[in-house]
């Protein structure tokens, strides 16, 4: 595996969520990212679970995903 390929969307999306998506060339994935979450911050704002668990889904995918 080619380290740049996985390591530098990841390391993006650790600070600004779907971005490593779409830096990979999956535009609508990353759109959705942003709005799901939006959305789990703004209606779940008080659970933390929720919205860290999309986040970490977020950087694993942009990671893993071709």
């Amino acid at each position: 595996m080619n380290n740049q390929k996985h390591g530098i969307p990841a390391l993006v999306s650790l600070f600004i969520p779907g971005l490593g998506q779409m830096i990979k060339g999956d535009f609508l994935k990353g759109i959705l990212i942003w709005i799901l979450g939006g959305l789990a911050v703004v209606f779940l704002f008080w659970t933390i679970i929720v919205p860290l668990v999309i986040y970490v889904w977020n950087v694993y995918d942009a990671y893993n995903s071709n």
